[in-house]
């Protein structure tokens, strides 16, 4: 039996090397040809450009997203013998960073509308934290799919805790909220740049960004060694640098962001236009939010007969994420999680399904995903 033709992919990085195939193979002979190829120009502009974008004084490449959380987690000061709060609905890597350290992750539930932290669950551990766990010292609030957090409620219980505050933005590159843009309300935030972001590289790399010029000069000698002067570790350090040639990529891809979030806002729209008053709905805004869409986030109590007929029809579609951390083999029974225990995530779990979006879509692939979607929504 043949397979279906896939005619529109769910992701597509290649598309974007070859939309701008003529820039980025300029910046990537400028930085073969420097002779430099860590830590140098390339490095050093993009952390000006990235942290003049983001509008904080400072921002630190480092090797990819889940070291860039680390490193954040390293310069405040968070390891063993305490316990960093975030949610079971996130990809791994978020929880991986947290036990890099020596922490140990508290899992929380989700809003089911808008798949972010549950800001109520948050105020209720930090004020009387489940037994038997190490304090709370820090909370990592994941922007996920392009939405942000409730930041206004997650920020005012944090703050009467005295606990630090990290944004993973790892899939929200330019989404706002109440006006302000993701990453510049905590006491820093950690980005991952993979290939599939909405700002992403052509291989591993991540940044970080904070308002502290201090916190900052910490976490790059950590990222390297240490080192303060080479080959002198000041600090125990680890080695994670974000290498000369995704820096010059980066470095073109920058510019291009903004461009990129609206294309993603609009096939969203035509989204939302072939579910219009169907069984399935599209996924919400939040209130004083600027979505960037880096995924476009359906659910059904029978997704995976949706996911089938999507693909029959030629589109393509994901699952982010199908098993709640709580629940992976490396975590299940030995990962603690709030007093909702998880219930949201789980569900969410079974039910979500991601539909291609990416700038480089056509309309005519568009236009293809939305008649597979009037086709299935209409049953």
């Amino acid at each position: 039996m043949d397979m279906p033709v896939i005619t529109v992919p769910q992701a597509d990085p290649g598309a974007a090397y070859r939309a701008h195939q003529p820039a980025i193979d300029a910046a990537l002979q400028r930085a073969l040809s420097s002779g430099w190829y860590i830590l140098g120009a390339e490095g050093a502009a993009f952390e000006r450009e990235f942290a003049e974008w983001l509008g904080l004084p400072r921002a630190v490449g480092c090797a990819n997203g889940t070291d860039a959380l680390m490193l954040v987690l390293r310069g405040l000061g968070i390891g063993p013998g305490m316990t960093v709060a975030t949610v079971s609905h996130t990809a791994v890597a978020t929880v991986a960073a947290i036990e890099m350290v020596g922490a140990t992750p508290l899992l929380l539930d989700i809003d089911p509308d808008t798949y972010t932290m549950d800001p109520d669950e948050l105020a209720a551990v930090l004020e009387d934290p489940p037994p038997g766990l190490p304090p709370i010292r820090a909370v990592i609030p994941v922007h996920l799919y392009g939405q942000a957090c409730a930041m206004g409620p997650i920020m005012e219980a944090c703050r009467a805790a005295g606990v630090f505050v990290i944004e993973d933005c790892a899939q929200a590159h330019g989404a706002t909220i109440d006006g302000r843009v993701v990453g510049t309300m905590g006491d820093a935030a950690a980005f991952s740049l993979y290939p599939t972001k909405n700002l992403g590289a052509l291989g591993d790399a991540g940044i970080l960004a904070c308002a502290d010029p201090e916190l900052a000069d910490r976490i790059a000698a950590v990222r390297q060694y240490g080192w303060k002067h080479r080959y002198l570790s000041d600090s125990i350090g680890v080695n994670s640098r974000l290498d000369e040639v995704q820096a010059a990529v980066l470095r073109v891809r920058l510019p291009l962001l903004a461009a990129g979030n609206a294309r993603r806002a609009a096939i969203a729209d035509a989204y939302d236009a072939a579910l219009a008053g169907s069984r399935i709905l599209p996924p919400l805004r939040r209130a004083g939010a600027g979505h960037v869409f880096h995924q476009y986030v359906i659910r059904s109590d029978d997704r995976d007969e949706m996911a089938a007929r999507l693909r029959a029809l030629g589109v393509g579609s994901g699952i982010h994420y199908p098993v709640p951390v709580h629940l992976q083999g490396a975590y299940v029974g030995r990962t603690p999680v709030g007093p909702a225990g998880c219930a949201e995530t789980e569900v969410a779990s079974r039910e979500v399904l991601s539909l291609p979006i990416f700038p480089e879509l056509s309309d005519a692939q568009v236009e293809t995903v939305c008649s597979a979607l009037r086709i299935v929504a209409a049953d």
